[in-house]
């Protein structure tokens, strides 16, 4: 299973934490220190749509009115953290986010 977040975000942590205390082989990606390549972004684009960018963030009010107007790919490539997460893949489904939900799914199996 592969974690997509920032090392410092506390929900990406405890959603690791979780998982792996279940048993869970978890990789986690830091996409700061390690940029998701255009071809991952545009397929968490494609899956997520905008709701890949957490526009409830300080970093996502801090963009310009440029980056702002612009695609997600583009305001996520131009500053990583205001990319929502965790985005968590399992296999061949993503999920976004660390809500009941994603758990059930997750810890179900």
């Amino acid at each position: 299973m592969m974690i997509y977040g920032l090392q410092t975000c506390a929900i990406c942590q405890r959603a690791r934490k979780t998982l792996e205390a279940k048993g869970i082989d978890v990789t986690f990606r830091d996409v700061r220190s390690e940029p998701l390549s255009e071809a991952k972004l545009s397929k968490l684009i494609v899956e997520f749509g905008d709701r890949l960018v957490d526009r409830k963030s300080n970093d996502y009010r801090g963009l310009n009115d440029w980056l702002k107007n612009s695609e997600a790919e583009a305001q996520i490539a131009a500053q990583p953290k205001v990319m929502a997460r965790p985005v968590i893949r399992d296999n061949d489904r993503y999920f976004l986010g660390w809500d009941d939900g994603v758990q059930e799914a997750l810890l179900a199996d």
